[in-house]
Order: structure tokens, then C-alpha cells, then sequence
């Protein structure tokens, strides 16, 4: 099930497109309910998140803005309310981002769940699923592998994949390679929702900090991190978030209102 599908079966009727890429705008609440039934239906659905960052990088890789358009996409941090705002007059419902909504869902889910995690080192890995654990004891968390694999070892994670099949795949590989990885080879055979978590687990393993919470509310999570990794993350930043911004600019002036309108 892709965003066009999942708005069709679910009657979510907002859809706002950033840089042509059509992002659900819907709350908390009902971000929690849909997956929910996702799983509850096994309703096959790949999940992602869009950013300003992921957003850059669709803009210059065609392959893995097609690959988008077969995930669920939710919104993720201030610069896509930004660009919500600037083009439709208001920012997304909730900030999906993964980092805090996905452990959320999980606490959320009543039903025990099989929760697969694949990504990252190992150790990072086995730590974030104690910590999973402890926050969503309800569940099963197992850990498939590290995400530092060859194409030789593929088949024997994929066919362990499967052998479990977990209502839930959380692949921590980074984008864009964990949403490609997850195109090219997961299926309904593996899981019911293969979901692309960025740095989730290393931010739960404890490995990576996150900023306090108070910037966090401030919405300037961003600032704490290229502080504690500048020489991997100020591009992304420095040049990356003006970037975003010019292109959304150049999307409003190409589309203009009543075209915006009609593809809300």
C-alpha cells in the first residue's frame, strides 16, 4: 500500500505535496490508529518520513524520489512545516518524525507485536531493543543484523526476515539506501510494515545524544546536532536547509494558488 491507496482505503483526504512529494497531514492520534490498522488488517505498507534533508535528496535522485511514491510518507520536523505553511497556509497537523512517534506507536499498541530491527551496529542494535523493550513490554523485539552487510549475505537476512515475519521491520541503515534497500527487497512475504528509521536506534541505544528536550520543543533539534557532528552534518544544514527553502519558493511561484489547491 503506497500514500494514494492508504487515502483511498483509510478516507484521509489531506495529502499536501512538498517537492512533489505527496506527505500525509493527519495528527498524532490518527497517525497511531492508521498504522494500527495497518497491522491489524495486514495491510502490506512501507513507511517512511520526509524531511528537508530526504526532501534535497529526491530532488537530485530520481530513483529515490520513485521509490517514494510507494511508501507511506509522514512529515518530519519544522522545515516541512515550514514549506506546509508557505504553500498551503498551515503547517502539518503533528510532527510524525520518527524518532519520538515511532516508540510512541509501539507504547500505543495494546496487541502484542513482533518488531524486527535491522540496522545500525550491533551493538547499537541489541541496545535499542532492550530499551524498546522496557518502553513497549508488550512486544517481541528481535534483532535481524547490523546494517553492515554484503549482497553475499542478503538471502540468509532476507529468508531470516521472513522466517519471522514481524508485524513490524524497523530498518536503521540511513537515507537513502535503508528506503531503497526496503523497495528492492521487501515484500508482504517479510512483514506487514517495513518502516525507514534513520538514526532511531542509535538515538535509543544511547550512543547518539539527543538534544534536550527543551530545544526539542523549541524545534531547533537540527542546531544540537550539527554542534555535536558538524563534519558530517553541516552540509546537510548550512547549505541543505536554504536549499529546501528555494526550492519550496521556486514550487509555490511554478504552481501558484489554485493549482495548490487542487493537489491538496
Amino acid at each position: 500500500m503506497n500514500m494514494h491507496s492508504a487515502r483511498a482505503a483509510f478516507g484521509f483526504d489531506i495529502l499536501k505535496t512538498i517537492l512533489g512529494i505527496p506527505v500525509l497531514a493527519i495528527g498524532w492520534d490518527e497517525a497511531i490508529a492508521l498504522l494500527t490498522r495497518l497491522i491489524d488488517e495486514r495491510r502490506f505498507t512501507k513507511v517512511s518520513f520526509l524531511n528537508a534533508h530526504n526532501a534535497n535528496l529526491a530532488c537530485t535522485d530520481p530513483v529515490f524520489a520513485e521509490a517514494l511514491e510507494n511508501f507511506l510518507i509522514l512529515p518530519d520536523g519544522v522545515g516541512v512545516d515550514m514549506a506546509a505553511k508557505l504553500l498551503y497556509g498551515a503547517p502539518f497537523p503533528s510532527n510524525l518524525n520518527g524518532t519520538d512517534f515511532i516508540p510512541a506507536f509501539l507504547q500505543a499498541s495494546s496487541h502484542p507485536l513482533t518488531v524486527a530491527l535491522l540496522g545500525t551496529t550491533r551493538a547499537n542494535a541489541e541496545a535499542a531493543s532492550a530499551k524498546l523493550s522496557t518502553l513497549a513490554m508488550q512486544h517481541k523485539f528481535v534483532v535481524v543484523h547490523d546494517g553492515f552487510f554484503s549482497a553475499a549475505e542478503e538471502p540468509a537476512i532476507l529468508e531470516r526476515i521472513a522466517r519471522l515475519r514481524p508485524d513490524v521491520l524497523l530498518v536503521a541503515m540511513g537515507v537513502p539506501r535503508q528506503e531503497l534497500w526496503i523497495e528492492r527487497h521487501i515484500d508482504s512475504r517479510h512483514c506487514t510494515l517495513p518502516v525507514a528509521v534513520g538514526a532511531l536506534l542509535d538515538f535509543m541505544s544511547g550512543s547518539v545524544p539527543r538534544a534536550p528536550l527543551w530545544l526539542r520543543r523549541l524545534r531547533v533539534e537540527w542546531l544540537f546536532r550539527l554542534w555535536i557532528e558538524p563534519g558530517r552534518l553541516w552540509r546537510r544544514y548550512i547549505v541543505g536547509n536554504p536549499l529546501f527553502l528555494w526550492r519550496v519558493v521556486r514550487q509555490k511561484l511554478s504552481l501558484g494558488p489554485r493549482r495548490l489547491e487542487a493537489r491538496r
